[in-house]
């Protein structure tokens, strides 16, 4: 059965062929054993690719393929890194389904174009940043205000080489939403410090950001 309704495929591949310029590799990192959304994601990942020829995919095992995920720095599954002429830092912990396909769809444009449509005064403000960011921003399949959080974090990570965005399924990984106090979505740490909850305006984003560097 596939999980893209038939309705929206049509739809959804006009709008990648009119967009990608250039290929875009999904790797994805599963794990059959004890991974409820493996099987899923890549079942999902698989159906874009047939969407349009510009999209790739990659598999690998977390276990047996060990070396290859210390190389992208994944620990947990379902993990996906949306790769285009080169690794942007972005991640999608999950299954990227209900709402959040609109963040995996945004990211593979974005990541194919290598830039994004932020105002330029947002990038100039993202050169002033020349430490490592690390984004988390968390996410459930049924909140509507996620996407744009997690669209936007992703866009910082294309425009900046020193910001990486992990987009995590909250429901997904308990543990880590117990850790860091995930009572509502979305949720955005920055740098294990900042934190906010809900959608922030790009700019005020971008503040938070720079102040996780100080």
């Amino acid at each position: 059965m596939s999980l893209i309704p038939e309705e929206h495929k049509e739809h959804l591949k006009t709008e990648l062929n009119e967009k990608l310029e250039k290929p875009v590799k999904l790797v994805m990192f599963t794990q059959e054993i004890e991974c409820q959304f493996c099987s899923q994601t890549r079942e999902l990942i698989n159906e874009m690719a047939t969407l349009s020829d510009k999209i790739k995919v990659g598999i690998y095992d977390l276990i047996a393929d060990a070396e290859k995920a210390k190389e992208y720095n994944v620990e947990k599954v379902p993990a996906l890194i949306i790769m285009g002429e080169k690794d942007f830092g972005i991640r999608y912990y999950g299954l990227p389904f209900g709402y959040e396909l609109q963040t995996l769809i945004e990211g593979i444009i974005n990541v194919s174009k290598g830039k994004t449509d932020i105002p330029e005064e947002t990038r100039q403000r993202l050169k002033e940043i020349n430490k490592p960011v690390h984004i988390q921003v968390f996410v459930t399949l049924t909140c509507p205000y996620c996407p744009k959080v997690a669209s936007v974090a992703y866009r910082f990570a294309i425009e900046s080489d020193f910001v990486k965005t992990d987009v995590i399924d909250a429901g997904e990984f308990p543990h880590i939403g117990l850790k860091y106090n995930v009572m509502g979505v979305p949720k955005t740490v920055i740098n294990e410090k900042i934190e906010f909850i809900g959608v922030l305006p790009e700019d005020l984003f971008l503040e938070h950001i720079l102040l996780a560097t100080i």
